[in-house]
């Protein structure tokens, strides 16, 4: 009896586990991962945050947490932070009742339960997404019933900078009610964010033209160091009287990446809305995952509502955001120092973890072969890969990987 399975194919791999488990086997010394989006201390360790060391032994010993189910949508302590914290607290949609949060599976379970609430329940099936974006932004909307993919410009290639013209005319020809993923602070992969008055023109377009906004927020405090201003985009189109989802992972800012703590926040024009959006909402996650797990919610809520917590907590993600700009200036400082063709300032201009550096695939290739520097083939790094021991390394390897292949895009 032959397998019912044999249909099945080979599916492509993801390239950025790929490259991890590649950096792993790899016994070079002087390797660099320069793939995976994860801080990483001046020693190239994950970190820890002590304030989230400091939390789980306070859970630990405490005898009244137990491990009974949490409701559908979540802890409310949680979500409600969340909210608060994306918003801020005298946010005027969260005073009138017309905001709320659901606890998802990180940011990528926040998109995936507010992308099918969208498709089912407005039959909303047309979404566009930066060019480049995070790869996993098509696959999610996707899978959750969109029908209609399609990009907006965002990067241009020959000023690394914004394509900002493209970008807004993509925008005006987007069909009305179409859904506009917009990153909220530190765009993946560029690192490139528009400006205030860039926001405002967006902003202008999509009530122009009925388009309505999705924002996925993995980096709020982590990308600046400040968490009001990596949410200025999120609370201005709440401020002109857009009803919005945001996607919120806590992956990156608490350091909590296998606990996958996300929250998807709601704003409506009308707080009679919340209730039936609710009702549906915990039907799309029954059928989904059934509810959340606990243990980072419960952390992150803690924190987030005790002022001693929240300020250690914050002093946490000025120093990784510090850290990172540092590794930006050291970076474009060395590869100036040995006299690499091109202009640099882009990797400064750039902000939270990732930098698109403008390498071309041949040279990021020759990287990765050459000197066992591991990074996605776009030219995208995380900086966090970066430290004072292997800086000077990296930037003698990309030096050498423009001069061999200069003119090959």
């Amino acid at each position: 009896m032959g397998s019912r399975f044999q249909v099945v194919e080979q599916g492509p791999p993801i390239e950025v586990f790929q490259l991890n488990k590649a950096f792993t086997e790899d016994s070079y010394k002087n390797k660099v991962n320069l793939s995976v989006g994860a801080y990483r201390d001046e020693n190239g360790k994950p970190w820890v945050l002590p304030v989230v060391r400091k939390m789980e032994k306070q859970m630990a010993e405490d005898e009244s947490l137990l491990h009974e189910y949490l409701p559908v949508l979540g802890l409310d302590a949680f979500t409600e932070a969340s909210v608060s914290m994306l918003l801020g607290k005298d946010n005027p949609a969260i005073a009138e009742g017309r905001a709320f949060g659901v606890q998802t599976l990180s940011g990528t379970g926040g998109l995936r339960v507010g992308a099918e609430l969208l498709n089912k329940h407005l039959k909303y099936d047309t979404f566009y997404y930066s060019n480049p974006t995070w790869e996993n932004h098509h696959l999610v909307f996707v899978n959750s019933g969109f029908t209609n993919p399609r990009t907006y410009r965002y990067w241009d290639e020959k000023t690394l900078s914004i394509d900002f013209d493209g970008l807004i005319e993509d925008l005006k020809n987007a069909p009305e009610n179409s859904v506009i993923l917009l990153h909220a602070c530190a765009h993946n992969p560029t690192g490139i964010d528009p400006c205030h008055e860039q926001w405002e023109k967006i902003a202008d377009v999509m009530e122009e033209r009925k388009l309505f906004p999705f924002f996925d927020s993995a980096y709020q405090g982590f990308a600046s160091g400040d968490l009001d201003r990596d949410a200025w985009a999120v609370r201005y189109f709440v401020k002109r009287g857009f009803e919005l989802v945001c996607a919120q992972s806590y992956a990156k800012n608490f350091g909590l990446y296998n606990e996958r703590v996300g929250n998807l926040t709601v704003v409506l024009s009308e707080s009679s809305h919340v209730a039936p959006l609710k009702s549906q909402l915990t039907w799309i996650v029954r059928g989904m995952y059934s509810n959340p797990p606990a243990h980072g919610a419960r952390v992150v809520a803690q924190v987030l509502r005790n002022d001693v917590l929240f300020d250690l907590w914050r002093d946490h993600i000025k120093f990784m955001s510090s850290r990172v700009m540092q590794m930006r200036e050291a970076l474009r400082a060395e590869l100036i120092k040995l006299g690499t063709p091109g202009n640099w300032d882009h990797i400064v201009k750039q902000i939270g973890l990732f930098s698109y550096t403008g390498l071309s695939r041949r040279q990021s290739e020759h990287l990765i072969q050459e000197h066992h520097i591991y990074l996605l083939r776009t030219g995208r790094i995380n900086i966090c890969g970066l430290n004072p021991g292997n800086v000077q390394y990296v930037a003698r390897a990309i030096n050498d990987a423009i001069t061999k292949f200069p003119t090959d895009q």
